[in-house]
Parts: C-alpha cells; sequence; structure tokens
C-alpha cells in the first residue's frame, strides 16, 4: 500500500509556539487589550482569521481583522529572521529518510504561506516538500480536514495513505477528520495539548521508525 508522510509546521518543525505566544500577547497589548499565554491554548493549530475573528469578537476590538494580522505577522517575521531557532530534533534526518525511500512529504500548516516559506527559506528545507498548503489557503483552517484534503490531492495520494504527524489537538482532529493516521508529537511548548485522539503519541521525532510504519502498511 502507498504511503506518504505530511507534516505540520508549527510546533512539529519549528519550536515556534513559544514565538506565536509572546508575540499575540504583545499584539493585544499594542491594541489595548490583555489576554494570558494559557487563554490562547485553544488557538494552536488555527489560522490567523479564524484566532482573531474571535478575539475581535470576544474583545470588541475596534481594529479589522487584517489590520490585526499585518501588525502581528510582521512582528513575528522580524523574531524569526534574528532568532538562532534550528528544526526540532530528528525532523531533518525524518525528511532525509523519507525522500531516499522516495516517499511523498507534503506540509499543511495553519500558519499563513508568507511566515511558513520564512521558516522552510531559514532552514533551508523547503526542496524536501512536494507542497505546501496553508490553513488561509482552504474554506476551513484545522480542526475542520480541509487543509489536509488539499495536500493529498496535491500529492496524488489518497487520505488514507497519509501519515500525519501534529502536536496540537485541533490539528489532529483535523487529520482524523480527513482519514489520516496521525502521529502525536509531545511539544511543551505547545500548551496543554490533548493529544489522544492521535494513533500513537511520542515525545520526540526520533521515535518514529519508517521500517515500522512501512511494514504496518503491507
Amino acid at each position: 500500500m502507498s504511503l506518504a508522510f505530511i507534516f505540520d509546521m508549527d510546533g512539529v518543525i519549528i519550536d515556534s509556539e513559544p514565538i506565536h505566544f509572546e508575540v499575540d500577547i504583545q499584539t493585544m497589548q499594542h491594541f489595548g487589550m490583555s489576554i494570558s499565554h494559557e487563554q490562547l491554548e485553544r488557538f494552536v493549530g488555527m489560522t490567523n482569521p479564524e484566532m482573531w475573528t474571535i478575539l475581535k469578537q470576544e474583545y470588541d476590538m475596534p481594529q479589522s481583522v487584517e489590520e490585526i494580522i499585518e501588525y502581528q505577522l510582521s512582528s513575528k517575521i522580524d523574531i524569526l529572521r534574528t532568532s538562532e531557532l534550528i528544526p526540532i530534533d530528528g525532523i531533518t534526518e525524518l525528511l532525509q529518510q523519507l525522500k531516499s525511500r522516495d516517499i511523498p512529504i507534503g506540509l499543511a500548516s495553519s500558519s499563513p504561506r508568507r511566515f511558513i516559506m520564512e521558516v522552510l527559506s531559514k532552514f533551508q528545507i523547503e526542496h524536501y516538500f512536494q507542497c505546501i498548503v496553508s490553513g488561509e489557503e482552504v474554506d476551513k483552517g484545522k480542526p475542520a480536514p480541509d487543509v489536509y484534503y488539499e495536500a493529498a490531492k496535491l500529492l496524488g495520494v489518497s487520505p488514507e495513505s497519509c501519515f500525519v504527524i501534529e502536536d496540537s489537538r485541533n490539528g489532529i482532529k483535523a487529520a482524523k477528520a480527513a482519514g489520516m493516521q496521525c502521529i502525536g508529537y509531545v511539544n511543551h511548548n505547545s500548551g496543554n495539548q490533548d493529544l489522544s485522539a492521535a494513533d500513537r503519541i511520542v515525545t520526540s521525532i526520533r521515535e518514529i521508525e519508517l521500517d515500522e510504519i512501512e511494514k504496518s502498511r503491507i
């Protein structure tokens, strides 16, 4: 049976959730509001437009969602460019192994494409991915399955042949709703995430054994 891998990005390829939390809190402060790290955890895995639409309504913010996102995204990219972040341990090796086995690789992230490309370029790993899909480019972001359906379509594989790596409750719900196998990666910097719906949970990317996965697909 064929096999493909689809990666989430934030919290899986890059340990960026601390940046997201920091900038989102600072963005709220910039617009005269206050929010805590814990209050933001429910949004991990969701797109910016969906998150800020909810917060704008809950906090009665007068600014447009577009204005808020432009400030937030520019701040995040500035921090990313000057940071010393490297890929999460084991990610580059896993990508190399998948490529050496000719296993199709996709990326399905809730981040805007602008931020996705900044990350992949910084790490010089964009060449591993045969498709890149942002949750902002489909009808509904995670926890809806749209972004994963689109990634499978672009890879030319069935959803049932896909293994997804996710670090958030919303992401796992999206992958499972798409009919895909999902590996939940425990990243404590992603906040208190319920990964129980994943088919398997790992605490290190290096725990993912391709030999074992390929045998299970025969």
